[in-house]
C-alpha cells in the first residue's frame, strides 16, 4: 500500500462522551492505541492531520453536547494536538459527515492534500475514530463520492451494539463487518489494517 506524503489523516470524534454507558457495548479495545500510532506517524512525517469534533446541541441529552465534559477530545488526542510539523485543522460538526462541518473540510483538503498530489493522482485521506458505522462510514462514503482515495483502517476505530427496526439488533462487530463490506465492496474506500497504513506511510 502506498500512502502519499500529502495524505491527510482525518481523526473523527475521538471524544470523552463515547466512554459513557449511554452507548452500550463497544468493540475493538485496540482502537485508541492504533489511532495514537497513526497520529504520531503523521505528525513525525509532517503530513496533514484533521481533528473532527461532534458538537451536539447544548440542551440535548447527548454525551457529546457542547458544554459537557463529553464534548472534549479524549486525553491522548488532546495531548497530541498541535505537536506535529505539518499543517493541522480542527473541524466541528453536528451531523454525521465531517464534510458538513466548519470550516469546510473539502476546501481545506483541496489546498492541502490535492496540492501535493502527483498529476493524475487522487488526493488521499485516511479515516480513523468513532463510530465505525456512523460518522466514519458517512465521511468515507462522501469522500469517495467527492473523488478522494479513501483509506479506512478498520482496527483504528470502534462502534457499539445497536438496535434497529422489526426487533432486529446487531453487535458492534457485526456492524463493523457490514461497514467494511459495504465500503470496500462498493468501492467507496479501501478497508485495510493500521499496520498496512503505518508501513505504507513509513515507506513513502
Amino acid at each position: 500500500m502506498e500512502i502519499a506524503q500529502s495524505a491527510a489523516l482525518v481523526v473523527v470524534d475521538v471524544q470523552k462522551g463515547f466512554e459513557e454507558e449511554f452507548w452500550g457495548k463497544r468493540n475493538n479495545p485496540a482502537a485508541e492505541g492504533n489511532i495514537a500510532a497513526l497520529i504520531d506517524l503523521w505528525q513525525e512525517t509532517g503530513r496533514p492531520v484533521v481533528f473532527v469534533r461532534h458538537d451536539s446541541p447544548a440542551g440535548s441529552r447527548s454525551p457529546l453536547r457542547v458544554g459537557h465534559v463529553g464534548n472534549d477530545f479524549k486525553d491522548f488526542v488532546e495531548e497530541r494536538r498541535g505537536k506535529g510539523s505539518g499543517r493541522e485543522l480542527l473541524v466541528t460538526k453536528s451531523v454525521n459527515s465531517a464534510f458538513y462541518g466548519e470550516p469546510s473540510l473539502d476546501d481545506w483538503l483541496k489546498g492541502e492534500a490535492r496540492g501535493g498530489a502527483a498529476d493524475g493522482q487522487r488526493a488521499q485521506i485516511v479515516i480513523v475514530g468513532i463510530q465505525t458505522n456512523m460518522c466514519n462510514e458517512t465521511t468515507a462514503r462522501m469522500g469517495g463520492n467527492l473523488g478522494y482515495d479513501v483509506v479506512f483502517p478498520l482496527d483504528a476505530m470502534h462502534t457499539f451494539d445497536l438496535e434497529g427496526p422489526f426487533g432486529w439488533a446487531a453487535t458492534a462487530e457485526e456492524l463493523t463487518r457490514a461497514t467494511a463490506v459495504s465500503l470496500h465492496g462498493g468501492r467507496f474506500a479501501r478497508v485495510v489494517s493500521t499496520e498496512d497504513v503505518l508501513k505504507g506511510a513509513a515507506a513513502a
